[in-house]
């Protein structure tokens, strides 16, 4: 029997330590006792010192618990913080063997003086301030004082690289009565605690470096510090670059595709029409979401000038087939244009590559010929001219949608390549 009951004690967890219910009691009655002796002659409204010419030392650390918000339009970031603040109030000290071995003590915040830290930069309409949550007091006067907090702090918004752009949002945390003399505001920590962090599924979070700062303004003489906590931020492009930025590129490489289409099609224009309204539905999608800066954001320029590149092609469009269509009684094409682009831009091109015959080896340019035939070839040339200039000018629409089209698709690349290097 003695072996089962050590096999089960060895198994079994621990029991709970049984105390008496009078001493249960006895902690109770001196708990309250404690609380009466420490507010019979206390006051929350002065400040907790023994020497009012001596500063009262407040160290503060911010916890990020999660960004519920960035709105870029507004400049304002919203938050949810944890913020704890610490202190020595010499008027709430105790000997905790006269209160049978009480160390600490949790009472609502209200019972006791608290500094007044503010957020400075708060953006936030109702001006919220922390929730009245309990501090904890110990014997030797120390104070804790944990709260969370959803705050909205105005952010200057950089969206010059958006949607590659990344953040540097400040929280300044300071005192609005006292003044340095008075309060001696420190950060605990050189950084603010992100272990309890909750990732956002836009911003990366960097790091937040805290910094103390003194400053004297204008209306005082005398200083007051204040942390400053700086939140670096990444945006998760991901999102905009399926949404925006790729669909941009497609429907932009589809503008030069114009100058293929045959000129008979009657579709040149149009494709290039519906290709710039495509553009500046996508503009206006961006426009919505950004502040009206004249910071202009990356994807915007590059959304600018696509649609300029497309407008451009289509008045190009329109000039190629006012060519394509030259009645029967047009010029004839001039010498430079038939050398230039019906030589050199279709050879370029590999359009009409077909050579004919030199001119000196050729038996169809020597005079006697000429002079025999002449009569002949006048006959049927009166009636081919208007066909042969009409048809060489199609010939020059052709070479030239060719070449175009080559262009601005080097052009459309062009920028696609130079945007992400940019970003990157």
């Amino acid at each position: 029997l003695g072996g089962v009951q050590l096999l089960f004690a060895a198994v079994a967890p621990p029991a709970p330590v049984w105390v008496p219910a009078g001493c249960r009691g006895a902690q109770g009655r001196f708990a309250y006792k404690l609380l009466h002796d420490l507010f019979a002659n206390y006051s929350s409204a002065l400040r907790p010192v023994e020497d009012t010419d001596r500063a009262l030392n407040v160290t503060l650390q911010v916890t990020l618990s999660q960004i519920i918000d960035m709105d870029e339009r507004n400049q304002v970031l919203t938050s949810y913080l944890w913020v704890r603040q610490a202190w020595l109030d010499a008027h709430l000290t105790w000997d905790k063997d006269a209160y049978d071995g009480i160390d600490s003590i949790r009472i609502p915040s209200s019972y006791v003086w608290r500094p007044d830290i503010i957020l400075y930069n708060n953006a936030d309409d109702r001006f919220g301030g922390s929730m009245e949550t309990n501090v904890v007091l110990r014997s030797d006067g120390h104070i804790m004082w944990d709260s969370p907090a959803i705050t909205k702090s105005s952010c200057k918004v950089d969206v010059s690289y958006f949607p590659f752009d990344g953040q540097r949002c400040h929280l300044t945390f300071g005192s609005w009565t006292y003044n340095g003399n008075q309060i001696d505001l420190h950060n605990r920590l050189d950084t603010g605690d992100l272990t309890d962090f909750v990732e956002n599924v836009e911003w990366e979070v960097l790091g937040m470096p805290a910094t103390r700062n003194v400053v004297t303004y204008g209306c005082c003489s005398e200083p007051y510090p204040d942390v400053t906590y700086t939140l670096l931020l990444r945006r998760r492009a991901s999102f905009y670059i399926f949404n925006l930025l790729l669909p941009c590129i497609m429907v932009s490489f589809l503008a030069p595709l114009g100058f293929y289409l045959p000129a008979d099609s009657g579709e040149k224009v149009s494709l290039g029409v519906t290709v710039l309204l495509a553009l500046t539905v996508f503009q206006l999608l961006v426009a919505e979401s950004m502040p009206p800066s004249e910071s202009v954001p990356l994807i915007g320029k590059y959304y600018i000038a696509t649609m300029t590149m497309i407008t451009a092609s289509t008045a190009l469009t329109i000039f190629i087939m006012n060519v394509h269509h030259c009645s029967p009684g047009a010029w004839p094409v001039p010498p430079w244009a038939r050398q230039l682009i019906l030589h050199h831009m279709a050879r370029l091109c590999c359009v009409y590559e077909a050579g004919g015959c030199p001119r000196d080896r050729c038996l169809c340019h020597h005079d006697g010929l000429l002079r025999n035939v002449g009569y002949i070839a006048g006959c049927f040339r009166r009636h081919r001219t208007a066909q042969h200039r009409t048809s060489e000018w199609k010939k020059v629409a052709k070479v030239m949608d060719r070449f175009f089209m080559w262009v601005f698709f080097f052009m459309v690349f062009l920028m696609s390549v130079l945007v992400l290097g940019k970003a990157a």
